[in-house]
């Protein structure tokens, strides 16, 4: 404030607009937001990410990622809540220096979650179609699960 003021800015004018442009971001990201808390919430009651982590473990644990951290990959891109509460039982049940609680921390250390980011953001500048933009980040997210686990399986493995 003390800066704008000194430019000869009127600060309430632009706190004001400020205030104004934050609001119409969150009339826009507000419906996004609306459809993807629910669908988070019906995923992980229904058990259907505890199925999809039992099916997908054997082909991780090839790939080097300990099969008890694919929930944890699974939840990621989604929620940022759920991965940490995936991780934190993780760590709970078998020990933050095991190699297991190291893997799940490291790999919610270095990844994001991915929609809800998209949702926020391609909403706050009006982005229609993303294209390829959802695609590539989870195919970030993949490449850093695995640098992840690769990574903790070196040092600590």
């Amino acid at each position: 404030m003390l800066a704008g003021a000194l430019r000869g800015l009127d600060v309430f004018d632009a706190l004001t607009a400020g205030a104004r442009k934050g609001l119409r971001v969150c009339r826009e990201i507000l419906p996004p937001l609306l459809v993807l808390f629910p669908l988070l919430r019906l995923l992980s009651v229904s058990g259907l990410s505890a199925y999809i982590a039992r099916l997908l473990a054997p082909l991780f644990s090839r790939l080097g990622v300990p099969p008890e951290t694919v929930t944890l990959l699974l939840l990621r891109p989604l929620t940022g809540s759920g991965a940490m509460a995936a991780a934190a039982g993780l760590i709970e049940r078998c020990g933050a220096d095991s190699l297991i609680g190291r893997t799940a921390a490291v790999m919610l250390g270095s990844s994001e979650t991915t929609f809800y980011v998209a949702a926020v953001y391609f909403s706050a500048a009006g982005v229609k179609n993303s294209r390829w933009a959802i695609p590539a980040a989870l195919c970030a997210d993949l490449a850093c699960f695995l640098s992840s686990a690769w990574l903790c399986r070196l040092f600590w493995g």
